[in-house]
């Protein structure tokens, strides 16, 4: 890697360090904003080499875009899974049909791949219990669908819209 890639890889988990620093503590106190600036310009320092690989790059518009997008769209499956499952617990019989499938993604990035896993993971009814290349193997509180193909089109299709966008 040139220095120029290591300056922007430095440079953009700085960014991203201070961004989640200004959430965390939700204060724009000036004490609380140079802790965080230092704090983000050190542990930039230590980790930008396992934090990206494209630096800036990840910043371009339409990136930035499909994840600001990403946050509600998720948000809001969220929503809706929790009161399925709210649903399922309440009913008389819990009309459950749970089983383990296998879903197939169309990402190839190892960040993209783990971020599909942890919102199949936090949106309640289905977790992934593991991932092999391009398979997920999902636990599902109501298997509508056996086959790999009508699983991954039912769990995994859906954020991948997002996520081929954010992070391929």
């Amino acid at each position: 890697m040139g220095e120029a890639s290591k300056i922007s890889r430095y440079v953009h988990t700085v960014l991203v360090l201070f961004i989640i620093w200004l959430f965390l503590t939700s204060s724009l106190d000036p004490q609380e904003v140079i802790i965080g600036a230092i704090l983000s310009l050190v542990i930039g320092a230590l980790t930008y080499e396992v934090f990206t690989e494209r630096g800036l790059g990840n910043l371009n518009p339409k990136r930035v875009l499909y994840f600001i997008a990403y946050i509600p769209y998720f948000l809001w499956a969220m929503i809706l899974a929790n009161l399925d499952v709210a649903y399922r617990v309440l009913h008389p019989k819990r009309p459950i049909k749970p089983g383990i499938v296998e879903c197939k993604t169309v990402l190839t990035n190892n960040t993209g791949k783990l971020a599909l896993a942890n919102s199949i993971t936090l949106t309640p009814g289905t977790i992934t219990l593991d991932v092999k290349g391009d398979r997920y193997f999902i636990h599902w509180i109501d298997v509508k669908d056996e086959s790999v193909e009508g699983a991954s089109e039912k769990i995994t299709k859906p954020f991948e819209k997002f996520l081929k966008v954010i992070f391929e």
